[in-house]
């Protein structure tokens, strides 16, 4: 890790809620931004802006989500997520995240990620595939 990971540090990432991103099962009116989407998006907000504090060979995963999600989203309307690093605890880096659409807030969310090395994390996975007789 760079010294350059601490609290304080955010970034905003802007995204169109597409079709992909929205629910299906109440008809195309209310084709609206997808609770599981914006859990995906929030996490890749945050996995992208830790990457540019990271050392060659190090990433990081997702250990826990604890989401509001307060607004409707119709497809096809623009979303900013905004994210700030809010503690660093080691390897475990904490997330405050607030997105809005063009009309209204639409979440606040707390997002933790740990940072991991990749090729040990490729190891232990490997290992654990094996024992499961997966590999």
């Amino acid at each position: 890790m760079k010294p350059t990971l601490a609290a304080g540090v955010a970034t905003t990432a802007k995204l169109t809620v597409d079709r992909e991103r929205t629910i299906d099962f109440m008809g195309e009116a209310a084709r609206v931004y997808a609770t599981p989407m914006l859990v995906r998006d929030i996490e890749v907000t945050c996995r992208n802006l830790l990457l540019e504090h990271l050392d060659a060979g190090e990433d990081s995963v997702g250990t826990r989500v604890e989401i509001d999600h307060t607004g409707a989203t119709l497809m096809n309307m623009a979303v900013e997520l905004s994210a700030k690093i809010v503690e660093v605890n080691g390897r475990l880096v904490t997330f405050e995240v607030e997105g809005r659409d063009s009309v209204e807030p639409i979440c606040r969310a707390r997002h933790t990620r740990f940072v991991v090395d990749v090729a040990k994390t490729a190891q232990r996975l490997a290992a654990k595939a094996q024992k499961a007789g997966l590999a």
